[in-house]
């Protein structure tokens, strides 16, 4: 009785390492798709990005953005030649630039409708690569201790903590794809 007892436990731990974990398709070219950070062992694990203030962060507790639908609060974005934008079913559109000087040290944020860019800005670049989100072949970063709590997100320009901020990790942007008539379109505050 011992033996099998024993081997039956063998087989089913043998199962369960076998069985293979779930994971997340590999978006390659999506309409619309939102991020998950991938940083094992982080605070940011698996974190969602919201956007507000003119400004991307992970794990903010409230965007307050304006959405066809109650109760979002995790960007979604579109990817067109290159530039990344906030989707919204209107026609104003939200477009991200990101500053790599010596100032911007990385800095990321969007403009809404005619804003021009600031200066020393690029909004070109953006691409998807085997499931990830890529600035110019630049990973992102998150800095802790952003508003409520939240962390912001920078383009890693080779600063390891930048604009002062302390504690910077970097993460692996994944881009989880959003089927189409899912997507919520929303007006993200400035």
């Amino acid at each position: 009785m011992q033996f099998s007892a024993i081997t039956a436990l063998t087989t089913l731990a043998g199962l369960a390492v076998a069985s293979p974990t779930p994971q997340l398709p590999v978006a390659t070219n999506p309409s619309y798709f939102s991020l998950l950070a991938i940083r094992s062992g982080s605070a940011i694990q698996y974190a969602t990005f919201s956007a507000a203030k003119s400004s991307l962060f992970a794990n903010l507790p409230a965007q307050n953005a304006s959405c066809d639908a109650e109760g979002v609060n995790t960007a979604t974005f579109t990817l067109n030649n290159g530039t990344l934008n906030l989707y919204a079913a209107s026609a104003t559109p939200q477009t991200f630039y990101v500053d790599r000087s010596g100032m911007g040290q990385g800095k990321m944020g969007y403009t809404t409708g005619a804003q021009p860019a600031p200066r020393n800005t690029e909004r070109t670049g953006w691409e998807i690569r085997d499931g990830y989100l890529y600035f110019n072949e630049a990973g992102l970063i998150a800095c802790p201790n952003s508003i409520d709590g939240a962390w912001s997100v920078w383009v890693s320009a080779g600063i390891e903590n930048p604009a002062g901020n302390s504690n910077c990790t970097a993460f692996a942007p994944k881009v989880v794809e959003i089927a189409e008539g899912s997507q919520v379109g929303c007006l993200y505050t400035q």
